[in-house]
């Protein structure tokens, strides 16, 4: 049998088409087992960790606060003056219950070169809202700017050189930096029909960096999950950090995410970047907890992902994993993408040398085609052993495909510019 924790990694890498994952399941002792699937997936590789940088923000707040410096219910003009969303309060942002929009004004900042926080506040004046403070709970990444400032105004200090102070050097977390070290995995985005990969962009998002610009180790998220589970009770008071953990919204702290778990509730947090996924969760009760990291902007529910490494469900059989397309053969070039049959949406994609022909709605099962001396000849589903026929125009585009009288077309069946061939219903 498979160990199967590692199945676990091997068939999110390959259904999830991640170029690397790795997980590991720890306890307050240290790691339990870890393991990695993919290219390059050493266990001491660096990735970014996205928004479970927003739990280390949150404890640095709890540290301020248990000094004296913030008051939670406090507005936070009291340390940023006249701004917008100044009438939030730190207990509302970090709890994504102060009413701010998602993201800020501007460029999509996780992919783009982050400013200074006054031309920050300058694009958010506060129009952007989308409830009162309290009313209900509304993810924002925007807060966290607001906190990260805060304490940079109470402390006197950048909010990078407090995580490096007050958190990385006490729990030894070397490995975690503010920007990518060598070791650094490369983040990729990968094409939903050709399975071919585009690098996105290592951004240093400035004023935003609170609420996701950190990079980490699995090994490092492990000490950092251990922190979580009550072990460095020297660092944040016990109180501070069950204050932490305390449910404020169905699912969320403040600052930490809140999931039931098989043997009680997990702290913790997802993450993810451009490129990148992450998770971490832990039981503070057992001290029972686990991380995973990939480097792929989607394709794998992270969350779940932990949940079935630390004691879900697991898989008993090898998975094909996926390879990156590195370029499409002439024969298949203009065929991915959205396809109708009838009126019934089809995606069809090249995953692992073979085109799949996929049914968007149930019961889904595809076909899969493989070139067999320049011919696409299904070898799977109920294609198998039938030509795909592919019509070109005269400047080389598909215009339709067919397989034993199933004509795909580009377009839903009796529209203008459909196949005039009728599909078989």
């Amino acid at each position: 049998m498979i160990e199967r924790r590692q199945s676990c990694l091997d068939l999110a890498q390959s259904e999830g088409r991640l170029s690397s994952v790795l997980g590991a399941v720890f306890d307050r002792y240290g790691v339990v087992w870890a393991g990695a699937s993919g290219e390059g997936a050493g266990l001491d590789g660096q990735y970014r960790i996205g928004s479970i940088t927003k739990t280390m923000t949150a404890v640095l707040v709890m540290q301020a606060r248990d000094a004296g410096l913030v008051d939670l219910d406090e507005p936070v003009s009291r340390h940023l003056g006249p701004v917008g969303y100044g009438e939030a309060t730190p207990r509302q942002l970090l709890s994504h219950t102060a009413g701010l929009q998602n993201e800020p004004c501007g460029p999509w900042w996780e992919r783009n070169r982050g400013g200074d926080f006054a031309a920050l506040a300058a694009a958010n004046d506060g129009s952007g809202r989308v409830a009162r403070p309290g009313e209900m709970f509304h993810y924002s990444n925007l807060g966290y700017a607001l906190l990260g400032e805060v304490l940079v105004r109470v402390t006197g200090t950048s909010w990078r050189q407090l995580v490096v102070e007050r958190l990385l050097i006490p729990l030894g977390m070397t490995q975690t930096s503010y920007l990518p070290r060598p070791s650094a995995q490369p983040g990729w985005s990968v094409d939903h029909f050709t399975g071919e990969r585009r690098l996105e962009p290592l951004a240093n998002t400035g004023a935003m960096a609170p609420a996701g610009q950190l990079w980490s180790t699995i090994a490092d998220l492990v000490l950092w999950g251990q922190f979580l589970s009550g072990a460095r009770p020297d660092m944040l008071d016990p109180s501070s950090l069950a204050e932490m953990t305390t449910e404020v919204t169905e699912d969320f702290g403040l600052g930490i995410r809140l999931l039931p778990g098989t043997g009680g509730l997990l702290v913790g947090h997802s993450g993810s970047m451009p490129g990148y996924l992450a998770a971490l969760f832990v039981d503070p009760g057992s001290g029972i907890g686990g991380t995973v990291l990939a480097n792929a902007t989607t394709g794998v529910d992270q969350t779940q992902l932990v949940l079935d490494l630390i004691d879900g469900d697991f898989v008993d059989e090898l998975p094909v994993p996926w390879v990156p397309t590195a370029e499409l053969p002439p024969e298949v070039a203009g065929i991915p993408g959205l396809w109708f049959w009838g009126n019934s949406a089809t995606e069809v994609r090249w995953h692992n040398q073979v085109l799949e022909v996929r049914p968007m709605t149930p019961p889904g099962a595809p076909s899969r085609f493989a070139l067999v001396e320049g011919v696409l000849v299904g070898t799977e589903g109920y294609h198998r052993g039938e030509t795909l026929h592919v019509s070109r125009d005269a400047t080389g585009a598909v215009t339709c495909l067919e397989a034993s009288t199933f004509v795909y077309t580009r377009v839903p069946y009796g529209t203008e510019t459909a196949a005039r061939r009728t599909p078989r219903l």
